[in-house]
């Protein structure tokens, strides 16, 4: 045989392979809504993909797209990914919920994972995290610790997760101190650092000396610290670096295990669709370090509060609650139901405002 048959006979090896090899990895993508280092949302869910090739090493390979508009935009960047050979998509935002659902009908045998929407179909499953128990433990510490009686509160867009925070941190809020007002600003973005800073900026003005956020930048953080009298609470990730003043604790959200698990299930055959709603207990949301800047006592109410809604012997939403109109909605003793929960688009009776159409 020639040296060039030789040559080509090994070089077509080699390339057979090459191609066995990158067919045995497990290809997962990921559609990031802000960049990786908004250091909150899309920062938690990049350390979650991270997690993923850490677990797994060279059986998987890792891609993701940031920045990605809810929209057409996630759709056209969702077809890529499949086009390209994924076997796993997370889409990471709400507003990626339809265009999802969309892609998914076109790659049957493409696995789609959306987070916090409600959207299904035999390829796509759900999965949120139950952030309304995290607020609950936030608004404890800041009906505790403002002196103004108003806290603010940043609002992304009224869709029920928002919303569910909102009243959840009021209600307890309000459970420990009955004076306590909020104030809601709604900035329409998960991530605008300048319209973060503004809208804090502007609940300050209001009286605001605690203020909580449903966005994803650091922003309001760094106009707290400005104010220098006035408390946060990391939103998504920790923010520990406004720690122990202004920002006093933080909701994180660990994906990691979940991405780890779902993953494993493309790669062994058992995926299947399935909605998953997890909170403190599981472990999908975690609280942050309660700094020294709130008193021993408020701190141990809050853990307090942690540790029951983690064992579940206390639900977020425990009646009597009555809904802004004045109806009754949950009677003594009685809890919310996960239907109404996923839906919800009403605010509790207290808090003053309309909520955006």
């Amino acid at each position: 045989m020639k040296l060039t048959s030789l040559l080509a006979t090994a070089a077509l090896g080699l390339g057979l392979a090459t191609a066995a090899v990158a067919a045995d990895k497990t290809k997962v993508g990921f559609v990031y809504v802000g960049p990786v280092g908004d250091g909150g949302w899309t920062y938690e869910h990049d350390q979650g993909r991270k997690a993923v090739v850490a677990e797994f090493g060279d059986k998987v390979e890792t891609v993701y797209v940031e920045n990605v508009a809810e929209g057409p935009d996630s759709e056209r960047v969702m077809t890529q990914m499949a086009l390209d050979g994924a076997d796993l998509i997370f889409t990471t935002s709400f507003g990626y919920m339809d265009p999802t659902i969309n892609v998914a009908k076109k790659f049957p045998n493409v696995k789609f994972e959306h987070a916090t929407g409600y959207k299904r179909a035999d390829n796509v499953s759900t999965y949120s995290a139950r952030f309304y128990e995290g607020r609950a433990v936030q608004g404890t510490i800041a009906g505790h610790m403002t002196k103004s009686n108003v806290v603010g509160y940043i609002g992304s867009f009224p869709i029920p997760e928002v919303i569910r925070g909102i009243n959840s941190a009021f209600v307890h809020a309000r459970k420990v101190n009955p004076d306590v007002q909020f104030k809601i600003v709604w900035a329409f973005t998960w991530f605008d650092p300048a319209k973060e800073a503004d809208a804090a900026k502007v609940l300050i003005e209001q009286g605001a000396d605690v203020i909580l956020q449903h966005t994803d930048s650091t922003a309001p953080q760094a106009a707290a610290q400005a104010a220098g009298n006035v408390i946060t609470f990391g939103q998504a990730s920790d923010m520990s670096e406004y720690a122990p003043h202004p920002r006093v604790s933080s909701i994180i959200d660990d994906w990691a295990p979940y991405y780890i698990a779902r993953t494993k299930a493309v790669m062994d055959g058992t995926w299947e669709s399935k909605d998953t709603w997890d909170g403190i207990g599981a472990g999908m949301v975690g609280i942050g370090e309660i700094s020294d800047a709130v008193p021993a006592e408020v701190k141990a109410e809050a853990l307090a509060i942690k540790d029951a809604l983690a064992d579940g012997s206390y639900h977020a939403f425990t009646g009597p609650i009555k809904k802004q109109d004045g109806s009754d909605w949950l009677g003594e003793g009685e809890t919310a139901d996960d239907g109404t929960l996923a839906g919800m688009n009403f605010y509790v009776e207290g808090i003053e405002g309309d909520i955006p159409q």
